[in-house]
């Protein structure tokens, strides 16, 4: 997680300061804004990591900030930090999309537990993310009739029924079926499947 960054933000400077410390002394790498406004000034769509958000602070809230961030499909995980009145708030929150949140006041390392459960749940997602950016590049060099012989092929078709179905000959399925295992880097069909299930998620 050499690229991982802790986006602090907070109003407090002495809030940031010890989050700062804190997170430095387990190595880290962070960077403290003081409003929500800064943060989003600087905001960057290939920053990494995850965000610690005040829910309370002057001008735009946390949970502007977080509906802000949503709408622009950021996909960076949101930690909430809330006092106890804020609560009902967090857990709203959490219904739209916000990884969780920690009440004041909290202890270390249970703020560590979270960041870094956030920290490895990013790193999870753009893994993931990486690997259906590449699949959709393969997909893209399938002909037309690869992509219809690949449709009918996850969907169990046998190549006798995808040769009637298409009106070619089942030689002729074989080949292209043949051609989508390898473009796609198949080696069966139970994953040709997941290939095809994995780009037709919606981002």
């Amino acid at each position: 997680m050499s690229d991982s960054t802790v986006y602090v933000i907070d109003d407090d400077q002495a809030v940031r300061d010890s989050l700062g410390m804190l997170l430095r002394s387990m190595g880290i790498p962070s960077r403290l804004f003081d409003s929500a406004q800064a943060f989003l000034d600087a905001y960057d769509e290939n920053w990494h990591g995850c965000v610690l958000l005040d829910i309370r602070m002057p001008g735009m809230s946390g949970m502007e900030l977080h509906r802000q961030l949503v709408d622009m499909h950021a996909s960076m995980p949101v930690i909430f930090v809330t006092g106890h009145g804020d609560v009902p708030m967090a857990v709203e929150a959490l219904r739209n999309g916000a990884f969780d949140f920690i009440q004041k006041p909290y202890r270390d390392q249970e703020l560590l537990d979270r960041i870094n459960q956030a920290l490895s749940w990013d790193e999870s997602h753009r893994s993931e993310e990486n690997r259906k950016r590449a699949l959709q590049q393969r997909y893209d060099t399938l002909t037309p009739r690869e992509c219809e012989v690949m449709e009918c092929v996850v969907r169990g078709l046998a190549n006798k029924v995808i040769a009637m179905d298409l009106e070619l000959s089942q030689r002729t399925v074989e080949i292209h079926r043949a051609r989508v295992m390898e473009k796609m880097g198949a080696r069966s069909l139970a994953d040709l499947v997941r290939m095809a299930l994995l780009i037709e998620e919606p981002d």
